[in-house]
């Protein structure tokens, strides 16, 4: 009986030890299908999550002026069109993006109006994530499973599937 008490705690550290293995290269692999997914796909998160660049006279150096239409304006209004962020070490120059609407505020002052923007991209970014974590969940499951029976009909008992 104290033979017996030993091969299961044999079993339990092996089947702990190889669960800690698969898990372990389930966590490396998974991690480097993301990486190498995001890589391929060429999303560039800090562009993704940044809000539209727009001029801020108390740290841009404005560099051309242009005519934009502004929502509560009359006419168009001549604005910058094309700016230097000082903040900005890498020296580009910035522009006013296609997509913004702008709007002239109750004290004066235009402002970018930034509405409701829906980005897909990072939605099915989200969701490939959560597939993938998933579907290495699933794989860890099975695979510990597996082992666990495999070590059970090994041992000579008789391999219950119910656990």
């Amino acid at each position: 009986m104290d033979q017996s008490l030993s091969d299961d705690q044999r079993r339990v550290r092996k089947v702990r030890r190889f669960t800690i293995c698969v898990s372990l290269a389930l966590i490396l692999f998974c991690n480097a299908i993301v990486l190498v997914g995001l890589w391929a796909s060429g999303i560039n998160l800090d562009e993704l999550a940044a809000p539209p660049d727009v001029f801020n006279s108390k740290q841009d150096i404005c560099l051309r002026l242009g005519w934009q239409t502004v929502m509560g304006a009359a006419e168009p209004v001549r604005l910058c069109t094309e700016w230097i962020n000082l903040s900005d070490k890498s020296g580009k120059t910035h522009q006013i993006q296609s997509g913004i609407t702008l709007r002239y505020g109750p004290d004066g002052q235009y402002y970018a109006d930034r509405g409701v923007h829906a980005d897909y991209r990072l939605l099915f970014m989200v969701l490939i994530l959560v597939a993938v974590i998933g579907c290495g969940l699933v794989a860890k499951w099975y695979l510990v499973g597996r082992y666990r029976l495999h070590l059970e009909s090994v041992a000579g008992h008789g391999a219950s599937v119910a656990h």
